[in-house]
């Protein structure tokens, strides 16, 4: 399975047949590596409603025909844009036809009224990757350890999510086989040095720092 970092909190995972897009905040980011008008998607992982992880969720959705995953109260919204879904909530696996998703928490708003804010642990090709959205960090994330993920995807931008103290905190506690920083650097409250939160990780977990384009094979 490749991986590819598409800028804030989006990620391109692809087993050579399908494309999985978490949270595409593309257009108004100066730091993405893609345009909403061109990046491939079967599907689409919403965390929750804010706008830099809704994003072009929508009209990628409409161009592409893929189907949004996330949890429950999107229906509405989704239906009247007349979008494909497959919407569950919190700890509960929906089977895809790359794998698997599961529905996990996230310490967040959610940004739509009587819904919850979710991270992702995504099966795929024999891979498991934890995407955790926009959380703080909590001791529960401990119990990931038991799923020996091949790769967790954290923000470390602090200000609106855990800071890289935190989510050094978690990697250790996930033990990934390797960590990926995301959500830093888009705005200036969240700016953040990347390589000195692979200092605090490392070496009790393994981190790779991927600028927005670069790509990781699991």
């Amino acid at each position: 399975m490749r991986l590819t970092f598409l800028g804030h909190a989006c990620f391109d995972l692809c087993d050579g047949k399908y494309h999985v897009l978490t949270d595409p905040y593309l257009s108004g980011n100066d730091l993405a590596a893609a345009r909403a008008g061109e990046v491939p998607a079967d599907f689409i992982l919403v965390s929750h409603c804010h706008g830099d992880h809704l994003g072009d969720t929508l009209d990628i959705a409409r161009r592409t025909g893929a189907t949004v995953v996330g949890v429950a109260e999107l229906r509405g919204m989704l239906t009247e844009a007349g979008l494909k879904n497959c919407l569950g909530n919190i700890g509960g696996w929906g089977p895809m036809p790359f794998g698997r998703v599961k529905l996990l928490q996230a310490i967040h708003g959610s940004g739509l009224p009587g819904a919850l804010a979710c991270g992702f642990l995504i099966e795929m090709d024999g891979k498991k990757v934890y995407f955790a959205g926009d959380t703080a960090f909590y001791g529960d994330m401990a119990l990931l350890a038991e799923e020996k993920l091949d790769a967790a995807l954290l923000p470390i931008g602090d200000f609106y999510t855990m800071g890289p103290d935190d989510a050094a905190r978690a990697a250790r506690a996930i033990g990934a086989k390797i960590t990926v920083p995301m959500h830093y650097d888009t705005f200036p409250a969240i700016r953040q040095d990347p390589q000195a939160f692979k200092a605090l990780c490392e070496p009790a977990s393994r981190v790779a720092v991927l600028r927005p384009g670069e790509s990781l094979e699991l």
